[in-house]
C-alpha cells in the first residue's frame, strides 16, 4: 500500500475537454465568478469582466471546463447586481459589452466555456419598464407586466425579511419576493416571454454557452396568491406533493423553460440552461431537468446534507435515481455566493440549521475541522457522476469572514432584517491572489469593496501554487484525476462499509470517506490515487478523509 498526501500527482496538464456535440455539460466542472469578487482591473476595488480575462489562465490551470458569471448587467446594486436595469448591456463598474466580447473571445481561446447569469423572476425597479408601470398608474397596460394589486392580498415574507409587498403613492402595492428594488415580473403576461426569449438571443448571438437562471422556480405564482404560513424557502418548509408553498415551484413554470429550450437549440454547440431552483424533494427537482426543459440544476439538497455517512448516502442515492428517471445527469455543489462557505459550514456541530450568516459576536466555526472536512467533502463530491460546480476560492480553501464588521456589510438582507440574519457578505469577499500585496493582490490599488479577513494571507494562491498537500494542489490533482478516469461519466456503486464509513465504486476507482470516530481500513492492495489528508502510520483511514484508490 501506498501512504498518499493530499497531492500525489504532479502532472500540470490541464484535463482533457468535451467536444462539441458529446454533451459537455454531462460531466462538466463548472467555476462561478463573483466578478465583483474575483480580479479588480481599474483598482476601483470592485472586481470587473477584465479583471476575470487577465485571470483565465488560472481556471485552466486549475482544470475545469466552463465558467459561469454572476450578473454584470446595469443595475443600481441593491442586491449586489440581482437587480437588473437593462438586460442587454454591461455594468460600467464591470466594463463595457466590448469588454464582455473580449471575454467571450479569450475563454474560447483556451476551451473553456461561458455561462451567463439570468434574472427572470424580477427586475430592477430602476428598469424602464417598472419606471413606467409608476407613471402608467393603476389598471394600465404597463403595469400588467408585474405583479400589482389594489389592496395587499396576503401574508408573504420577502425571503430577504419584512413584507413581500410595497405600496406606492397611488396606493396600489406590489409583489417583491426578494427586496422591495427587485418587483416580480408577471409571467403570464405574452410581453414578458417574448422579452427574454430575445433576452436569451441576444447573449446566444455573442456566444455564450448557457444560462444559469436566478430563482428558477419562481416565476409562476399560484393564481389565487393564497396566504403561506411556513418559512419561505421550500427546503426548510413543508413541500410535499400535496402542499406547495404558492409563490415557489408552480407546475406552469416548467412550460417557460420548454420554450427556452427551443431557442437554444436554434443555435449550435451545446448551450445549456441551469436551473437555481430551491426545491424538494429530489423528484420534484428533476422535473426542472427533463429532456425537452433545463440541462442542469443545482442539487441544494446535497448542499444542505448533514455531515454524517447515513445523510450522505440517502441525499446521493435519491439525486442519482430522481435524475436517471429522467435522463439527466445529476449536478453537485457545495458553496456559492449564498450560503456559508463549505470551510466554515462544515465546522459547524453537525446538524446545526445553516445560518444566513455569520457575525462576530455569533458562535464562531472550528476553522481547522471545517476546511479538514470541506476537503473531505470535496473529494467526495468530485468522485460522483455527473457534473459539479466550484465557486470562486474554494480551491484555496477560503473559509466565511465571520468576524467581518457590521457597518462594512451591504447585503440587504442584513438591512432587512435589521441585523438578524447577518447575510452573505461573508462568502463574498475578493479572494487573495498574492499574500504579501496590498488587497492580497485583488487590484492594482489594494482596495476591496468588502473587507478581506488576515487568514487570507496564509491562503492566497502564491502561497499553495506547487506546494505539496495544498488545497489548491489537491483540486488540481482532484480534477485531473477525475477526467483521467472518467468519474463524471461513470456508474457508482455502493460497496460495504462500517458504520460511519460511506463507500463506493466509480468505474476503477475506490472511494471511501470515514465518518467514524475510529479510522477505517481500505481494502488489501489498494493503490492510493489521492487523499484528503495523509492516512495514518498504519495505513488506514483517519476521521473525516476522503481516499480515491484503485483496487
Amino acid at each position: 500500500m501506498i501512504l498518499p498526501t493530499s497531492f500525489i500527482d504532479r502532472d500540470s496538464t490541464a484535463p482533457p475537454r468535451a467536444e462539441p456535440g458529446q454533451q459537455w455539460w454531462r460531466t462538466a466542472i463548472i467555476y462561478q465568478t463573483y466578478p465583483r469578487s474575483f480580479a479588480d482591473s481599474g483598482g476601483d476595488g470592485i472586481g470587473d469582466l477584465p479583471g476575470i480575462t487577465a485571470r483565465l489562465d488560472h481556471l485552466v490551470e486549475l482544470g475545469v471546463d466552463a465558467v459561469w458569471l454572476s450578473p454584470f448587467y446595469p443595475s443600481p446594486q441593491a442586491d449586489a447586481g440581482y437587480d437588473v436595469s437593462d438586460y442587454r448591456d454591461v455594468d460600467p463598474i464591470f466594463g463595457s459589452l466590448d469588454d464582455a466580447d473580449k471575454l467571450l473571445a479569450a475563454a474560447r481561446e483556451r476551451g473553456l466555456r461561458v455561462i451567463v447569469d439570468l434574472v427572470p423572476n424580477h427586475t430592477s425597479s430602476e428598469h424602464p419598464w417598472f419606471k413606467a408601470a409608476l407613471a402608467a398608474g393603476p389598471g394600465s397596460p404597463e403595469r400588467s407586466r408585474y405583479i400589482f394589486r389594489p389592496e395587499k392580498p396576503n401574508n408573504w415574507q420577502s425571503t430577504f425579511g419584512g413584507p413581500a409587498w410595497t405600496q406606492v403613492p397611488d396606493g396600489e402595492w406590489y409583489l417583491h419576493l426578494f427586496d422591495a428594488g427587485q418587483p416580480d415580473l408577471n409571467w403570464d403576461h405574452p410581453e414578458v416571454r417574448a422579452e427574454f426569449r430575445d433576452i436569451l438571443r441576444f447573449w446566444l448571438d455573442r456566444g455564450v454557452d448557457g444560462f444559469r437562471v436566478d430563482v428558477a422556480h419562481g416565476l409562476i405564482k399560484q393564481a389565487d396568491l393564497a396566504d403561506w404560513h411556513y418559512p419561505v424557502e421550500p427546503l426548510t418548509g413543508p413541500a410535499t406533493e400535496s402542499i406547495r408553498p404558492p409563490m415557489w415551484d408552480q407546475d406552469a413554470v416548467h412550460d417557460v423553460y420548454r420554450d427556452w429550450r427551443r431557442v437554444l437549440e436554434e443555435y449550435p454547440g451545446e448551450r445549456i440552461l441551469v436551473a437555481e431552483a430551491w426545491v424538494a424533494p429530489s423528484e420534484r427537482l428533476a422535473a426542472y431537468v427533463r429532456p425537452d426543459e433545463m440541462h442542469q440544476a443545482f442539487n441544494f439538497e446535497y448542499l444542505e446534507a448533514a455531515w454524517t455517512a447515513a445523510a450522505q448516502h440517502e441525499v446521493i442515492t435519491r439525486s442519482l435515481a430522481a435524475n436517471a428517471a429522467v435522463g439527466a445527469p445529476t449536478t453537485w455543489v457545495l458553496s456559492n455566493h449564498d450560503v456559508l462557505r463549505h470551510a466554515s459550514r462544515l465546522g459547524l456541530p453537525i446538524g446545526s440549521p445553516r445560518p444566513r450568516g455569520i457575525g462576530a459576536d455569533d458562535p464562531q466555526p472550528d476553522p481547522v475541522l471545517g476546511l479538514r472536512r470541506a476537503r473531505a467533502a470535496t473529494l467526495l463530491m468530485l468522485a460522483l457522476p455527473g457534473s459539479a460546480y466550484l465557486y470562486q476560492g474554494e480551491e484555496l480553501g477560503l473559509p466565511e469572514h465571520t468576524t467581518m464588521p457590521d457597518e462594512a456589510r451591504q447585503d440587504p438582507m442584513f438591512r432587512r432584517t435589521q441585523g438578524e440574519q447577518k447575510g452573505r457578505d461573508g462568502c463574498r469577499v475578493p479572494i487573495p491572489w498574492e499574500a504579501d500585496a496590498p488587497g492580497y493582490g485583488f487590484g492594482p490599488s489594494g482596495a476591496t469593496w468588502l473587507p478581506q479577513p488576515p487568514v487570507f494571507a496564509a491562503l492566497a494562491l502564491d502561497r499553495q501554487r506547487g506546494v505539496q498537500g495544498s488545497t489548491y494542489e489537491m483540486y488540481r490533482s482532484a480534477l485531473r484525476l477525475r477526467a483521467q478516469h472518467q468519474l463524471g461519466a461513470g456508474t457508482l456503486t455502493w460497496a460495504d462499509g462500517l458504520d460511519g464509513v460511506l463507500t463506493f465504486q466509480n468505474g476503477s476507482v475506490f472511494v471511501l470517506t470515514n465518518f467514524a470516530d475510529t479510522p477505517a481500513a481500505l481494502p488489501p492492495g489498494a493503490r492510493i490515487l489521492i487523499s484528503s489528508e495523509p492516512l495514518d502510520s498504519d495505513g488506514k483511514v483517519p476521521t473525516d478523509v476522503t481516499v480515491w484508490a484503485e483496487v
